[in-house]
């Protein structure tokens, strides 16, 4: 006890307890502010990288992934195809050579593929969001005898190539999107990671 009714050590320990508390519950406080700056684990996982299994397509054949709320389209393309592709005049494509960046800088411009058998593109029309549909077929009737097949929008009738390139005359006004991705084997494509080529 001290000369005037005071008990220091009383006092140093209600300090330092009333320091302790204080700071448990600032650190209380500020673990959920700062967390709730971290994306939700549903806004994570659709951002996260998807797999595609290019094993299962036959040739020809195409399937479609989500990645990122977005359809994402797998081509396996035979090679009567690639060379439609090669075939068509530049000057009927509004971007024949890829300029606008709207596929990985890895990718091939004429083709728009790390492998020419595979495309990978997004299935949404960069004229006002529609889904374009799968129509390879070349010169059907109701596309016309100049059609090389393709993607085409019925929404507005944009037309593209099966690299996904816009052809001039329609209201779509850049090639289909090529997403950043990479093969992590021969056959299993990981749509979302831009690793280049690798």
């Amino acid at each position: 006890m001290s000369d005037n009714g005071v008990n220091k050590g009383r006092r140093r320990f209600l300090v330092g307890a009333t320091t302790v508390v204080g700071a448990v519950g600032a650190v209380g406080i500020a673990v959920p502010f700062v967390s709730s700056w971290q994306p939700s684990a549903k806004a994570r996982a659709a951002g996260a990288p998807v797999e595609a299994d290019a094993s299962k397509l036959e040739v020809g054949q195409q399937m479609t992934v989500e990645w990122r709320g977005k359809p994402v389209w797998v081509l396996r393309r035979e090679d009567a195809m690639i060379e439609q592709i090669k075939s068509i005049e530049p000057a009927r494509l509004r971007d024949p050579e890829s300029s606008a960046p709207q596929q990985p800088s890895y990718v091939d411009p004429e083709l728009r593929s790390i492998k020419p058998e595979i495309l990978v593109l997004v299935g949404i029309c960069t004229h006002l969001g529609c889904s374009p549909t799968f129509r390879p077929e070349p010169g059907v009737a109701d596309l016309g005898d100049d059609w090389p097949g393709g993607y085409f929008c019925a929404c507005h009738g944009s037309r593209f190539d099966l690299a996904g390139r816009v052809f001039t005359g329609v209201p779509a006004p850049l090639n289909l999107e090529v997403p950043p991705h990479r093969y992590a084997n021969d056959n299993i494509i990981v749509v979302g990671e831009d690793k280049g080529a690798a």
